[in-house]
């Protein structure tokens, strides 16, 4: 079977929760779950897990006019069958935030599922869907000592333009670390 990229599904849940188990402490980058903690859905039950697939699907919508200053924001998901193996998260614009530290898109891969190439497949799709939304060059940013993720990026075409300290903003949202600013061509004809 091969892996897909898919808009969030409730369906998911009891692979969810395996991957969670996964990643013990660790961030699971892309698949928005701040959103799920800034809006108080309990992703451990099925009501809260349903409640915040939903939400992730109305972000999804360019129209859609995010709280705080965030902007729009298409989750989708790297599965294979049933399993839920990772996520990638496209923002349709960068506001301040991620044009310092974000960028475009951000992903993750679940720690069973890594060194399979998904990575490249979920990134592949994303700079495929921000040429849908008229974005020529995505930044994609990555932890300094994160190598399979700069490799990642460095493969899907992916040129080094800086690496950045976290400024104030950073570090209170969490991002403690240098991070690699790369501009990833997403295959759009001007």
């Amino acid at each position: 079977m091969s892996p897909e990229l898919i808009a969030p599904n409730v369906r998911f849940f009891d692979s969810w929760q395996a991957n969670t188990a996964e990643w013990q402490d660790d961030h699971q980058a892309g698949a928005g779950v701040w959103i799920a903690d800034e809006l108080g859905f309990d992703l451990a039950t099925r009501d809260g897990f349903a409640g915040w697939v939903e939400r992730l699907l109305v972000e999804a919508d360019p129209s859609f006019i995010a709280p705080g200053g965030r902007v729009p924001a298409t989750t989708l998901w790297v599965v294979e069958g049933e399993e839920y193996l990772g996520a990638v998260n496209l923002r349709h614009r960068l506001n301040e935030f991620l044009a310092r530290i974000g960028g475009h898109i951000g992903y993750g891969i679940r720690p069973s599922a890594r060194r399979r190439g998904l990575a490249t497949f979920a990134l592949r799709g994303a700079l495929a869907r921000a040429a849908n939304l008229g974005i020529e060059r995505a930044l994609v940013t990555c932890d300094v000592g994160n190598e399979g993720s700069w490799r990642t990026i460095e493969r899907c075409g992916g040129v080094l333009e800086s690496v950045i300290e976290p400024d104030a903003e950073a570090l209170a949202r969490g991002f403690d670390q240098p991070k690699r600013r790369y501009w990833v061509p997403t295959g759009l004809r001007p």
